[in-house]
């Protein structure tokens, strides 16, 4: 990799540097339920754009539920099987450890 022959001035390096400043984003309001929402793309709270719908909110709403709910119970579940398996071996728990100890 070259070396530079020439060193830049701090004007020149934060001249430079001004156009990768963080730019405010424009937000429309939608035309049927009246939230904000990014130009040229439908709305994500009633899945309207340009006066018609295009996307059913409610399905992907019940969609995302119904994932979510999968999810934890496969979770609870696999504590459960967990714990279950910890019973059977006869492991012992560190609060048990503890109240043996000072029984004897």
């Amino acid at each position: 990799m070259s070396v530079p022959t020439k060193r830049h001035t701090k004007s020149s390096r934060k001249r430079r540097a001004s156009h990768f400043g963080v730019k405010k984003t424009s937000l429309t309001t939608c035309e049927h339920c009246g939230k904000p929402r990014l130009p040229h793309t439908a709305c994500k709270y009633c899945g309207y754009y340009r006066g018609r719908q295009v996307t059913e909110v409610e399905a992907k709403e019940l969609k995302r539920m119904e994932k979510e709910k999968a999810k934890r119970e496969k979770k609870e579940k696999k504590e459960k099987d967990k714990a279950e398996k910890s019973e059977k071996t006869g492991a012992v728990k560190e609060g048990d450890k503890k109240a043996k100890k000072v029984q004897v």
